[in-house]
Order: C-alpha cells, then structure tokens, then sequence
C-alpha cells in the first residue's frame, strides 16, 4: 500500500495510527473457519507408548498441541491472571518504570513489531533465572557477554513471586514435552536437557486491548517461534491462529479451560532435520473484549550450538542446515523488536543448506 493510500485510510478510518496496518494479503478475515482438529493430549494418560506416539503424530501434522491434566497447580495460574490484569490497567508513566529497551530486553514494552508491522498489545517479559548472559551483539567476531537482568515493578506488590512461581512450573512442564517430544523422535528422553543450563528461557504476559479495527489490525502479525518449544496459556477470549500445514487456511485454537497450548519451535525443527516443523500462527484482535495470554518460552543457554540432531543424520536423510549460535541468534532477533528494519529479520532458512 502507498504511503498516500495509507494516509487517506488512517483519515477514513478515524484514530488507528498506520503502522498498525497490515499489508492486504495478511490482514485477517472476519470470517474464519470453525476453531477444529487441534490436538488435546491428556498426559495422565497411562499408556506412555500411546501418549508418546500422539506427541509425535501432533507435532508432525500440526506442530501444535493442546495438554491437559499437565501437572500445572490450577492456583499458581490463576494469580498469574491476577496480578497481570493489575500490572496492565496501571497507567503507562508507572508501567514505563519498568520500561524495556535495546540494552535490556526483560520489562514492558508497547511498541513490538511483527514482520516489520507494529503488534497491537502490550508486553511483560521476564527471564525464568533471574539473570543470565548473552552475546553483547549479533557479530560473529564479538565475544564479549553481557548480563540480562529482569525488572520488577514495585506494585502489584505480589507480582514478581507470583510469576517466578509460574515460571518454575511451567519450566518442569516444559522438560516433561521435551522429553516425550524427543522420545518420539526415537532418541532418548534426556537428550536435549544439557542445552539448558543457565538457559535463557523466558516468560512473557500478554495484553491485548480491544481494537476497534479487527479486519487491519493484529495482535501478532504471521511468524514462527525462534524457542525449541512454547507453551502457552490463554484466557477464554480466544485470538490464537494456527496456519493449516495441509492446505494454509488459519485455524482458531479454540480455548480449552485450564489447558496448555505447544508449538514446536525453530529450535526443535532443526533439532529434528525438518521432521517436526515450527508452523507460523499469528493472533487476531477483538473489537470488545480484552484478552490475556501467557507464552514461556523455551530457550536454551547462549553458547548452544544449533544444528540437526547427529542420531537423525543418514546417508538418505543429510543434514538440512547448517549449525548457528543461539545466543547469536538471540542477539540478532532482539535488535527487529523495537523498530523497522531494512532486511528480513533472521530465520532458520538463513542457514538451509538442503530443501
């Protein structure tokens, strides 16, 4: 769209600021299919090869999953909501004390872009150790780390012990769906936990104001997650989309109450040499209810090397990337979050060296 087309529509169309806008081919349809066919996964389930064998089939032909009876304290979620919901109806002088920025990356933050296209939300975002290192830049030749340290607001005054108790449990979740994820991958279930000492996995809350222009708008624009997996926790607005492998229509994730949405990260993709897939999903916005989401997501520590699993590597199946640095990775990523950038921000297909 042209800059005059874009400046006629933001008068017609009253107070939405244009870098809000969509591009006409990802703009989202009002109409959408019937939220259907994502998989539920009950890991209570006392037959492990079957519950093993549903991971698997999920992650190949979705590459999301729903979990319930997931072991996740139902009281621990809840104040998750609580004190969020506080967090956020604050006014933003006090939310900008906690304000994030290119140094530090950890704290609020309303002005994210997706795809070069700003989001319409709001974030928190917190680190599940309280600090850790990362590259200080994305160049190669720069060896030099820096530590991320998370800012907590002084009010809701429970706020900062209700999210690391989050965090804890959600990250024994996370090494649960590691495990069974790699399991059906035929390799062994501890395989990928080494990756993540000293982690840089993180937590992030959500809020998405209603917008009262649903069909320019999203919350999050069309991406794929960087993390090895992300699980997600939503409220019962609904807004999450999933892009159909089989055909590309978007599918809504219809909320299940007290379940865990997974997908299937970059990481896991090329963890995997492509047998898993990190499938795009974006979130649409509502023009009268407010929604909260919480995703954490799982990353591992600065100096992994990324690059297919050696076990899943034959003569017939060679390996599909080549190796990156996550904290390299990370470092690049981090730069695209607070303004447009000239060139696409960087993606696993940056280091495909076989289709």
């Amino acid at each position: 769209m042209s800059v005059e087309k874009v400046g006629a529509q933001k008068q017609d169309m009253g107070d939405i600021d244009s870098v809000f806008i969509q591009s006409t081919e990802h703009r989202p349809k009002l109409k959408v299919l019937e939220p259907t066919e994502i998989p539920v996964i009950d890991l209570s389930q006392s037959n492990d090869e079957e519950l093993i064998s549903n991971i698997g089939k999920a992650c190949q032909k979705w590459g999301f999953f729903q979990v319930i009876n997931h072991g996740v304290p139902l009281e621990v979620s809840k104040k998750v909501d609580i004190v969020a919901d506080k967090f956020f109806k604050q006014s933003i002088e006090e939310k900008n004390k906690v304000k994030r920025d290119e140094v530090n990356s950890m704290g609020y933050h309303d002005g994210e872009h997706t795809k070069n296209v700003r989001d319409w939300k709001e974030v928190f975002d917190y680190l599940v150790q309280n600090s850790t290192h990362v590259p200080s830049s994305h160049e190669l030749h720069d060896k030099e780390l820096r530590v991320l340290t998370n800012q907590w607001p002084q009010y809701p005054h429970d706020f900062r012990e209700a999210l690391q108790d989050y965090a804890r449990e959600i990250e024994k979740l996370a090494f649960k769906l590691l495990e069974l994820i790699s399991l059906s991958l035929g390799l062994a279930g501890d395989k990928f936990h080494g990756y993540f000492k000293n982690q840089l996995s993180m937590v992030r809350l959500n809020h998405y104001p209603p917008c009262p222009f649903p069909d320019l708008a999203l919350g999050v624009g069309h991406h794929k997650d960087a993390s090895a997996l992300t699980v997600l926790a939503q409220d019962d607005v609904g807004g999450l989309q999933v892009k159909r492998k089989s055909d590309g229509e978007w599918i809504p994730v219809k909320p299940t109450p007290h379940a865990f949405i997974i997908n299937v990260g970059d990481i896991v993709q090329v963890w995997s040499n492509d047998k898993y897939e990190s499938v795009e999903h974006r979130v649409v916005v509502n023009t009268e209810r407010e929604r909260f989401s919480t995703p954490f997501f799982f990353f591992p520590s600065h100096h992994v090397m990324v690059k297919p699993v050696e076990e899943l590597v034959t003569e017939q199946n060679p390996a599909r990337y080549r190796e990156y640095n996550w904290g390299k990775f990370f470092a690049n990523r981090n730069r695209s979050d607070f303004k447009k950038r000239d060139v696409e921000n960087i993606q696993i297909h940056h280091f495909r060296i076989l289709d």
